[in-house]
């Protein structure tokens, strides 16, 4: 999802309406599901400013596509860890 040019930024807003502007340091694909890798953007939300990266997986739910938390260990770490070795590898090739 990120390119050459800059990093991309995404608003998203829970469901209690709130706002939440991220930016994407990397996206994904592993099992047939897209992950993302975002950090908030700004720090006008403090329960958001205390996290570091948070690695969000991408659903359809009524057709259209939505950001949820990873539940289960296993796919976490492995998906953790693919993002790791792509963002690693990102930063040699620099």
């Amino acid at each position: 999802m990120a390119d050459n040019f800059g990093s991309d930024f995404m608003t998203i807003v829970d469901e209690d309406g709130t706002e939440y502007e991220l930016e994407v340091l990397s996206s994904v694909e592993y099992n047939g599901c897209t992950y993302l890798a975002v950090i908030p953007a700004d720090g006008s939300h403090p329960e958001l400013s205390q996290l570091e990266v948070s690695i969000l997986k991408s659903v359809e739910e009524d057709g259209e596509p939505i950001l949820c938390a990873i539940e289960d260990e296993a796919e976490l770490e492995a998906v953790n860890n693919l993002i790791m070795d792509l963002l690693y590898s990102q930063d040699e090739d620099e």
